[in-house]
Formats: structure tokens, C-alpha cells, sequence
């Protein structure tokens, strides 16, 4: 498909007219549904063409996809290619979210004056000052962009220092913030758990976390506190069930619940380890805590959003840089606590383990902070019903 070759059933699918959507991964994929929801519900009539570049990206795309949908790879961004495939789909509109920029892509939209949207856009430092060296050749490009919705008033002064016009371009937020959380509905008691036992789900952890989750854990009282351990890649749960029988524990695994309940009278309770897929957003919304991982180590940490969500009070470690500016949204709102290490993470689950009222006000405002920075997708609906 990067090629611009596409099998004739796909081909026979294009009805036009077509709007199309680009999102280069999981992440941006993800933050574009409640988009999607939109522009199909405002353009019933129209069908829309979602391109990724990654595999993952491709397969989340597809399990998001509405019924007309077509899901593609984008092709590779050599003239005679891009100027084939726009040929041959024709898009009223083309929506790229985040900020990527495709020279040939932009120059082939521009010359078949099919409008341009740059959407959820964002600029990260090491990003701006890669764009810096080349600003010479961006400037040119960027002036063909129709419009620029970009997250933060940050991104926005780095794409006009980059030489997008600045009547072209405006703050319309994140639409991360305006996620939508449909759940199973579990109750402690699925789980093996009395009401009053307090939940903690250590979620989407990395190698090198575990480790210092169950050192954690083991230092605190596990007759009020249970552990759900929830690794960001579920092929890894031989691995921690390893790990948490070499710390003398026991392990209970999510998909054996079942079959293998847990008796109420075993010291210490086993750690629950989640080895299913797709059961962690409705798993958070009966959690009393939770650490956001990958921040521990350095991986550059994971959404609070959906904790936040269901109101819960989160934690995270020092290394949120992937997500640096919602971290810092919540920190400031106090609707997050960061720890540096073992011992501060020890230190604030134990203060929350005993103060029911401080859980529930910083789950509070982790709420509260979500609600406040909602709207991003209909503000880009405007935008987009302008250029339509």
C-alpha cells in the first residue's frame, strides 16, 4: 500500500466523497476517536479514509473504523506516489493530527487545492529545535497548511517561529482530554476482594518497575492494601509471576479468577497479575489507587487520563517526559502526586492507604482537571465545518 498500490476489493470500497484523516500511530489514533465520531455524524453522506504509518497504529485503526471506513497505510511520500493515490481518492479535506510534516504530500494537496489541517498539533522541544536547522526549508511548506489547531499556546508560538502564518493558527487543546471511557462493569468482590480491602493497580508497568512495586508492597501492611499488577505488554506475565514468587509472594492471575478462587483466609493475599487484554480501563474504575508506570524508569510514562477519568487518586514517577505537559497540568492542579523513588512511593501510598478523605479529593480534582480541559474536538470541528 506505501507504494500506492491498493487490491481491487479496497479500490471498489472508495465511495466518494472523502474525507481523510492521518494519524501516524496508537497514541494519535486513539486521541482522534471522539474526531471520527464527529465527522462521521456531521457527514453522514461522506466516507473517511484513516491512514497510519505504523502496524499497531493500522490494527487500532481498524477495531475504531465506522462500517464505511477505509484504513490504509499512508504511501510513502515520493511525488509520483502521493500525486497517484490523491488522484485516485480525491479528499475534500485532508486532517493530519499531531504535526508531521510530508513535503511532497503538502505540495501535491496544495496544487489539487485540497485543504490541509493540521489538527491536535504539537511541537516538542527536541522536535523544535531539529526543525530549527531546516527552517529555510519548512517556511515555504508550512505557508500551504490551510489551518493549524494546536494544543497549547506553547506549540502555537513554535509553529509560527517556524514560518506558519499566524492567521492561520490558533490554541484548540488536546483532545486526549476528551476521551471516552466505556467499561465492563466489575465489582471488588469479582476479584476476590471485600469492599473495605483497598485496590492499588501498579498499570502499564515496565521491566524494572515490578521489581520495585513488590519491594514497596512487601514494606506495607497487605492486610488493608491488595496489589493488581497490570504490565504494559500483557506477554510478560510468566515473567512477573516469576518475579513475584522469587519475592516469596503469591500470584493470582486475571484470567483465572474462575477457576482458581482465592481463599479469604490466605496471609498474604496473592498480588493479582492482569494477563487479559482490554480489561485494565474497567479494572481502574474499581481501584482506590493507582501508579501510572513506565515512569519509574525511564520510558517517559503513560496517560493519567483515564485514572482521571473515573476520578482516582494517581501516582507517578519522575520520568513522565512522553506525556510532560499533562503530567505538569495535574501536578500543578494537585490532581497528582509525583515520587522520586521506593521510599516516596512507599510514603504516598501509605498516606493514602490511611486517609480516605485525601484519596477522594485527589481523585477529585484529577476529575476536575479533565473536565476543565475538555472541548479540543469540538473546537476542531469548527474548524473543520469551515473548510468544508
Amino acid at each position: 500500500m506505501r507504494l500506492g498500490f491498493f487490491p481491487s476489493f479496497l479500490i471498489q470500497k472508495i465511495k466518494k466523497p472523502t474525507i481523510w484523516l492521518h494519524a501516524v500511530s496508537v497514541g494519535e489514533i486513539i486521541s482522534a476517536n471522539s474526531l471520527l465520531d464527529n465527522i462521521r455524524a456531521k457527514y453522514p453522506q461522506h466516507q473517511l479514509i484513516i491512514s497510519t504509518i505504523t502496524a499497531t497504529g493500522n490494527e487500532v485503526a481498524r477495531q475504531i473504523a465506522g462500517d464505511k471506513d477505509l484504513v490504509i497505510y499512508l504511501p510513502y511520500d515520493l511525488s509520483f506516489i502521493v500525486n497517484r493515490v490523491i488522484k485516485r481518492f480525491s479528499p475534500l479535506l485532508f486532517i493530519i493530527l499531531e504535526t508531521e510534516i510530508w513535503p511532497n504530500l503538502i505540495n501535491v494537496l496544495a496544487n489539487r487545492k485540497i485543504p490541509l489541517l493540521i489538527v491536535n498539533g504539537r511541537i516538542s522541544q527536541s522536535s523544535f529545535k531539529k526543525y530549527q536547522r531546516v527552517k529555510f526549508l519548512l517556511s515555504p511548506l508550512l505557508q500551504k497548511v490551510s489551518s493549524y489547531c494546536m494544543q497549547t499556546k506553547e506549540d502555537v508560538q513554535r509553529i509560527i517561529s517556524l514560518g506558519a502564518p499566524d492567521e492561520k493558527v490558533k490554541v484548540s487543546g488536546n483532545m486526549k482530554f476528551d476521551l471516552q471511557v466505556s467499561v465492563s462493569r466489575y465489582k471488588k468482590s469479582d476479584l476476590g476482594l471485600k469492599e473495605q480491602d483497598i485496590l492499588f493497580i501498579a498499570a502499564s508497568t515496565h521491566p524494572g518497575e515490578e521489581e520495585i512495586i513488590l519491594e514497596v508492597y512487601k514494606g506495607i501492611d497487605a492486610r488493608k492494601l491488595r496489589l493488581l499488577i497490570a504490565p504494559r505488554h500483557i506477554e510478560r506475565a510468566g515473567e512477573i509471576g516469576r518475579l513475584i514468587q522469587r519475592e516469596k509472594l503469591t500470584s493470582q492471575r486475571f484470567s483465572n479468577l474462575n477457576k482458581t478462587p482465592q481463599s479469604a483466609t490466605s496471609n498474604p493475599q496473592p498480588v493479582l497479575l492482569l494477563d487479559s487484554v482490554g480489561e485494565l480501563k474497567s479494572l481502574l474504575s474499581i481501584a482506590d489507587i493507582v501508579f501510572v508506570g513506565g515512569s519509574l524508569i525511564k520510558k517517559g510514562g503513560h496517560n493519567v487520563l483515564e485514572p482521571a477519568f473515573f476520578g482516582k487518586p494517581i501516582l507517578f514517577g519522575r520520568y513522565m517526559f512522553n506525556f510532560k505537559e499533562i503530567a505538569s497540568l495535574f501536578l500543578q492542579g494537585e490532581g497528582a502526586m509525583s515520587v522520586n523513588d521506593p521510599d516516596e512511593l512507599k510514603k504516598a501510598i501509605c498516606d493514602l492507604l490511611d486517609d480516605n478523605k485525601k484519596r477522594n479529593e485527589l481523585g477529585r480534582r484529577a476529575k476536575q482537571i479533565l473536565e476543565q480541559n475538555r472541548g479540543a474536538t469540538q473546537r476542531n470541528m469548527e474548524v473543520i465545518e469551515r473548510f468544508m
